[in-house]
Formats: C-alpha cells, sequence, structure tokens
C-alpha cells in the first residue's frame, strides 16, 4: 500500500501516528503519517531558528516543477496512478484529477508573468546608491495553507507564495493529501530548497496550531472556516465562491451551453462553478431546460473515464442531499430523481444534480454552494439591481446591456466580473482569483542609500 510521509522542511520524517486513506468505497489505498499539534509548532519554531531565507526559488525552476508534477514519476506514483489513486480518495471524477496535471503545469509555467503582473510597478528593482525608491517585500517568511479535498486545482494558489520566497507548511486536505505530496516531491526534485516546503497532514488541532505559528495562513473552507478564523488579521480566507449567472433576454441553445458548462465543469467542484443563476426571463422555464441537460451527466465510480459526478460513501451522500433538503426554503427541485444520489452499489454513491426554482430573487439558496451541480434559478429585475448578486466570486452577465456589468464592477463583493457567453470559470492568464494573493501576502516600503560621493 502507498505510504504518504510528513514533510518537515523538505525531508520525510517518521510519525508515531498514522492514518489510513480509504476510497469513497471503502478501500485502503494509502497509510499517512499524521502531525499532532506539537509537531506543527515545532516544525515552524525549527523552520525560524535554523533555516534562514534566501532569495525566492526562480520562475524556471518553478516551470520545471510543473512539468514534472504533469510527467513524471514521483513518490513512486506515475502521473495516471496518481490520478487513479486521487479519484479513488477524494470521490472525483478522474478527469478533475488528470485536468490537475495541465492546470498545475500551465499555473508553473507563468509564475514569471504572474510575478510581473502583480509587482507594483514603482517598485521594479533595487535603488541606486542616492535614491529612495519603493521596494516589494513579504509580509513575513512563514505560511501556512489550510488545504480542502474538493478541487485538486486549489493548490496552485500556494505556488504564488512560494515564488513570492515563503517557506510553506502545508496541513492537507484529509481525502486529498496526494495532490500537495505529488507537487511538493516536484518541487524538491526540480531544486527548490528543502526547508521552503512541509506537508504535515493533521486535524482541526494541528490546522489551528499551524494559524498560531505562522506568519500568515491560507485558509481554505466554507462557512464554518470563516466563523473559525474570519476575524484573524493573519488569516486570508478562500472560503464559498457563490459564483452567478445573470440572464436578460432570451433563452437560446447557446445561453444554455454556457450555464451547463459554468455549473457542470470539473463535476461542479470548483468555487468558480455557477451556483445560482438570476433571469429576467421565466426561471421556471430556464430551471427545467438547465435541469434537462444536468440529467445526462454520467454517476460512476470516479475512476471510470465515464464518471462526471463527485461521489461519497453511500451515507455521506445521502447525508449532503438531506441537508440541501433542510436549507430548500420552498424552492422545488426540478431536477428530482428519487433521493438524489445514485447508489453505485459499492459502499459509495454518485450525487445526482439539483436545479431549484425559486419564487424571489432574494431567496437564500443564492448563497447555497454545495460540492456537487446544485444551481439555484432565482428571477431578476432590474429594480432589484445588484443587491441579490453580491458576495459573488464569479460573475457572467449575459445580456445585450454592458451596463450591467459596469453596474456590477461598481460592487466591491463581486470579485471577478465577465461580460458575454463566458462560463463563470474561465479565467486570464494572469488575472486576480479574489484579487492577487500578493495583495495579502507583500507590501511596498520604502528604502535608500545615501550616494557613494555623499558618504564621510
Amino acid at each position: 500500500m502507498h505510504h504518504i510521509p510528513l514533510i518537515r522542511a523538505g525531508e520525510a520524517t517518521p510519525s508515531a501516528a498514522s492514518d489510513v486513506l480509504r476510497g469513497v468505497d471503502g478501500t485502503p489505498l494509502a497509510t499517512v503519517d499524521m502531525a499532532p499539534p506539537l509537531a506543527a509548532t515545532l516544525t515552524i519554531a525549527r523552520l525560524r531558528e535554523q533555516h534562514p531565507l534566501g532569495d525566492p526559488p526562480p520562475p524556471d525552476v518553478i516551470k520545471a516543477a510543473g512539468e514534472l508534477f504533469a510527467t513524471g514519476t514521483l513518490n513512486g506514483l506515475t502521473p495516471e496512478k496518481y490520478c487513479e489513486l486521487h479519484a479513488r480518495s477524494a470521490g472525483v471524477p478522474i478527469s478533475v484529477s488528470q485536468h490537475s496535471l495541465t492546470d498545475v503545469a500551465r499555473t508553473c509555467a507563468k509564475v514569471g508573468a504572474r510575478l510581473a503582473a502583480e509587482r507594483p510597478a514603482g517598485a521594479l528593482g533595487a535603488p541606486e546608491p542616492g535614491e529612495i525608491r519603493a521596494v516589494w517585500l513579504r509580509r513575513g517568511d512563514i505560511m501556512s495553507v489550510i488545504a480542502p479535498s474538493n478541487n485538486p486545482g486549489t493548490h496552485t494558489q500556494w505556488i504564488h507564495a512560494l515564488a513570492f520566497g515563503y517557506q510553506l507548511v502545508i496541513r492537507p486536505g484529509s481525502r486529498d493529501v496526494l495532490t500537495p505530496a505529488r507537487l511538493i516531491a516536484a518541487l524538491l526534485t526540480a531544486g527548490v530548497e528543502p526547508s521552503r516546503l512541509s506537508l504535515l497532514p493533521g486535524g482541526h488541532a494541528t490546522a489551528d496550531a499551524l494559524v498560531d505559528a505562522a506568519d500568515v495562513s491560507l485558509v481554505f473552507g466554507g462557512d464554518a472556516a470563516a466563523r473559525r478564523y474570519g476575524t484573524d488579521p493573519s488569516v486570508v480566507l478562500r472560503g464559498p465562491g457563490r459564483s452567478k449567472i445573470l440572464h436578460t433576454g432570451d433563452l437560446t441553445d447557446d445561453v444554455l451551453d454556457v450555464m451547463y458548462e459554468s455549473v457542470a465543469f470539473d463535476a461542479g467542484l470548483r468555487c468558480t462553478n455557477t451556483t445560482a443563476v438570476l433571469t429576467d426571463g421565466d426561471p421556471r422555464e430556464l430551471a427545467e431546460a438547465l435541469a434537462t441537460r444536468l440529467s445526462k451527466l454520467t454517476p460512476a465510480p470516479p475512476q471510470s473515464p465515464a464518471a462526471q459526478l463527485p461521489v461519497l460513501p453511500v451515507e455521506q451522500a445521502r447525508a449532503m442531499r438531506a441537508h440541501l433538503d433542510s436549507v430548500r426554503a420552498g424552492a422545488v427541485d426540478v431536477a428530482a430523481e428519487g433521493d438524489g444520489v445514485a447508489d453505485l452499489g459499492d459502499g459509495s454513491a454518485a450525487l445526482r444534480p439539483a436545479v431549484l426554482h425559486c419564487d424571489r430573487s432574494d431567496h437564500p439558496g443564492r448563497r447555497v454552494e454545495l460540492p456537487f451541480p446544485c444551481v439555484w434559478v432565482l428571477p431578476w429585475s432590474r429594480a432589484d439591481g445588484m443587491a441579490p448578486l453580491k458576495d459573488t466570486l464569479a460573475l457572467t452577465i449575459m445580456s445585450d446591456d454592458e451596463s450591467l456589468a459596469l453596474a456590477a464592477l461598481g460592487e466591491r463583493s463581486i470579485r471577478k466580473v465577465v461580460f458575454g457567453p463566458i462560463p463563470t470559470y474561465e479565467a486570464g492568464p494572469v488575472s486576480p482569483h479574489d484579487g492577487y494573493l500578493s495583495q495579502d501576502l507583500m507590501e511596498v516600503r520604502a528604502y535608500g542609500t545615501v550616494s557613494s560621493g555623499s558618504r564621510q
């Protein structure tokens, strides 16, 4: 069985505690060494005492790591074997795991361009003697990452922190230890200085210890994480996306194609998948048309090439659907098929799509995001304005009226706006996700030296 050790300052380290990583069908897949909270605290203390920082890894080293992640055999796993084990443990369709290979490689290849885009124009280099000018500096040295299990693409975000020069200590999600373990192996093989990378699987107490000890923490999670860490100024919180589409005008096949892709891409597991559609047309008609398309998504074991839906242990899948039922608040699921799960007969079940027709634009469903293709369809009129669209990570405006997009840009809680038939998950090569991460990790300060001729 595959083994995943602790990584402390780039070195595999034994642990007295371990856990078994199981597939969603209960099959044992790997043993995972676990880090208690004390190990987390001591790891960061050791980094501070024994590993002073030098220059950040250069972009070409990170690019090489991305190529290794996509094509190399790392930790004894080929890319194909990684994808199989990842799909089975995380319960994501294997196509999602395969997308992660190209996503990580693409992110690593563009690190240089990303740094250039994020660096303030006035802080492009060291000042000459006699100058006082802007310099771009880290706010700290050590960043902890409290990672999720929903989509391996989330790990592309901390690559940028590595490029800024941070030492990283990663607490992976319980169902996806394989992705950060593989990415760390790729970075170390490419030549990243070992002290910059640590992997400490553990529970909530370990996560709390890392957040307490690190200079800054990147925390992924839902509303519970927001309540747990939201008031900590050292925490950069990546919460639910609650991404949306605003539609006005005719409901055409092309419009429905974009809506379908926005909801269903990567099995609905991205924070930029659409979870609410607001329309000035007939919301029931739209909901039923969308449900017809989503009903074609195939439930299958996650390692199957046919799989298009997330899979959980069967009781967890039923609990997820029971939770949806508890928050429907009168919304009608026009995609309902039985109890909403497809029992795969091996102890696991796929989560079938849900399309919920709502009767008003302020229905609370527009703020509900679940880890499968689940979309709320609500009525909207110009009198509603931007209020129903607030707190949105990605918003697509499908309309002939660009003034709606410009109005959305004026609402600060909407983090990305695209105008036209563009899926909500689309992004540019260096476009911000939820702002640039450097806004929280870096700062501009002033530095200068006396000119050589003025020295006494």
